[in-house]
């Protein structure tokens, strides 16, 4: 059945979606969608894009495809976080290993709070059908506001043309519920409003898919293990942690001015606390560094919204440990942007639910390490492909996108499965196999490979080409996109 059949749709009416969360998913999925003639309305519940955060990373042939297509990959190339080795030092600060740029940064790295930029600006536009042509790097330049209103019909070049996609900041899903005609949907402070169809791409945490799936715990798994992070302060002469502790080999002084030349992790069994600085963040008034820390935890409960409770845990399971991590935790009590959670993996049965369907790390997240951002780009190319493709069959639009993706981000997840143990393992015996893995440059070498072959692992259709749209700015060269 065409959109436009569709109950209470006039004929050639563009068929609304609503997308839950502004992060990488989301913009990514609305770009494709209004490129494809769908009008994407992204519902995100912070009051602007987040900004600050730590990187994320896209490897192997198929995840920089699509950036491609998408026209963003120089862009984040040139926005990349010129990030260098992590070492793992001792108690005194003396090397045991380091950790390559490419095993955590992939062929490219970005700040998260960069790509959401990116693809938000991206997804304004839809490639240029906003009416404004574009430049170079593949937005038209605009801000929201220097759009028209959304809605409004879009003149070529028309200073004032709307944007392809809508934007609701500071606002959320409350509840769905769905009849012949679509969705309706009720929103934490805006009017009820009815959609076609609504994703949730809104991560680990999703509230579309505990509205209509069911509670989290059926969904998320603890892997055992918890991940923090924080900016250090300025505030100090060489960022924050006070003078004449012990100094890393190397370093004049041992401020973190010198950790962050030189980003180092320390461990003990079950435990690394890490710090350094991103290249990419060094202009930014006040900053001097981050803090991260991987530790061993059974499942915690605590407020999700209550950061100085998540300071108490965090600063519980770092007591009695050697280094400079007493500074370090000091730092945590004057932290404002703290991430926490848990290493945990998303297994859903099934994606979608009727009008409803998931997208990344709703759908199959992993934390850290199981290549959740470019699992997210690949899936929001294949979902608006498979709905352009369906000619207004969202069911079956639904079921190829999971056919298609399921296998490949299941073994992507397997990544982050590991992940915990890798960075801070459980025995002393464990922390200096990996170390003396990650001294052997073939062992590295094969790492990384592995990595590189399951973010290669999968065959995509040219949906662009197929679909229809407008013509991407950059291409890998037609035809489907090859990952081998």
């Amino acid at each position: 059945m065409a959109y436009g059949a569709m109950a209470g749709r006039a004929a050639g009416e563009r068929p609304a979606v609503l997308i839950s969360g502004a992060s990488v998913a989301g913009p990514a999925l609305a770009y494709w969608l209004g490129r494809y003639g769908f009008r994407p309305t992204v519902v995100e519940v912070a009051p602007a894009l987040r900004g600050g955060g730590f990187a994320v990373d896209f490897r192997g042939a198929a995840q920089l495809a699509v950036l491609a297509r998408m026209g963003v990959l120089g862009e984040i190339r040139r926005s990349g976080t010129g990030g260098g080795p992590m070492h793992f030092i001792d108690a005194q600060g003396h090397q045991l290993a380091s950790l390559p740029p490419e095993f955590a940064g992939g062929d490219v790295e970005i700040l998260r709070s960069e790509l959401s930029r990116i693809l938000y600006e991206r997804s304004l536009c839809g490639g240029g059908l906003c009416g404004h042509g574009l430049y170079e790097h593949g937005s038209c330049g605009r801000s929201l506001n220097e759009h028209g209103p959304y809605g409004a019909a879009a003149g070529a070049a028309a200073p004032g043309a709307p944007p392809v996609t809508e934007y609701l900041f500071g606002d959320s899903v409350t509840s769905l519920t769905e009849s012949e005609d679509g969705v309706r949907v009720t929103f934490e402070r805006g009017a009820p409003r009815t959609f076609d169809l609504v994703v949730g791409a809104d991560g680990l945490h999703s509230t579309v898919r505990r509205l209509a799936f069911g509670p989290e715990e059926r969904f998320v798994s603890h892997l055992g293990y918890y991940v923090a992070g924080w900016d250090l302060p300025a505030a100090a002469p060489g960022g924050g942690v006070p003078a004449g502790s012990v100094p890393v080999d190397g370093m004049p002084d041992g401020g973190v001015r010198g950790l962050a030349d030189r980003p180092v992790g320390y461990g003990e069994p079950g435990r690394l606390v890490s710090a350094g600085r991103t290249a990419r963040r060094t202009g930014e008034a006040g900053y001097a560094g981050e803090v991260f820390c991987v530790f061993a935890a059974a499942e915690l409960t605590y407020d999700r919204r209550a950061p100085t409770a998540q300071k108490k845990l965090i600063a519980q399971a770092y007591a009695g440990a050697g280094w400079r991590t007493p500074e370090l935790i000091e730092t945590l009590w004057g932290a404002r942007d703290l991430y926490f959670d848990a290493i945990s993996r998303v297994d859903v049965p099934r994606w979608s639910a009727g009008r409803t369907v998931l997208l990344g790390d709703a759908a199959y997240g992993a934390t850290v390490g199981g290549m959740g951002t470019g699992s997210a780009i690949v899936g929001a190319y294949v979902l608006a492909g498979e709905l352009a493709a369906a000619g207004g069959d969202h069911r079956a639009a639904f079921a190829r996108y999971e056919r298609r993706l399921r296998p490949y981000v299941t073994r992507c997840q397997e990544g982050g499965r590991g992940v915990g143990e890798f960075l801070a393992p459980a025995t002393r015996e464990a922390m200096a196999a990996r170390n003396a893995a990650l001294n052997d440059p073939a062992a590295v070498a094969a790492m990384l490979a592995q990595g590189q072959d399951l973010a290669a692992d999968i065959v995509l259709e040219d949906y662009p080409a197929r679909c229809g749209g407008v013509a991407p700015s950059v291409t890998d060269g037609g035809g489907s996109i090859r990952g081998a």
